[in-house]
């Protein structure tokens, strides 16, 4: 074995801090877009306490809004479980 060969090896530890503050960004702006582009049910009257016949905040997700929103709470516990990497390592 040579001499400096075990210093300029990337140990799997090294790689992992090397890499996770960058996939934490991405994940972190992927987090950002994915609750900016799901759908407000709310408007100005419902930020103020006012109602529409109680049906303004409940309604059923279908198609691309569901998929948005399981996509977003995946993406939201790959963050959380980067950041507790991160803490550990």
């Amino acid at each position: 074995m040579i001499p400096g060969a075990l210093s300029a090896r990337i140990l799997p530890m090294d790689f992992l801090r090397m890499v996770l503050p960058y996939t934490q960004i991405v994940l972190a702006s992927l987090l950002i877009a994915g609750v900016l582009l799901q759908q407000s049910g709310a408007n100005a009257g419902g930020a103020l306490g006012a109602s529409d016949n109680f049906s303004s905040g409940f309604h059923t997700r279908r198609g691309f809004e569901r998929t948005l929103f399981l996509a977003t709470g995946l993406i939201a516990l790959l963050f959380i479980a980067s950041t507790l990497v991160a803490l550990i390592v």
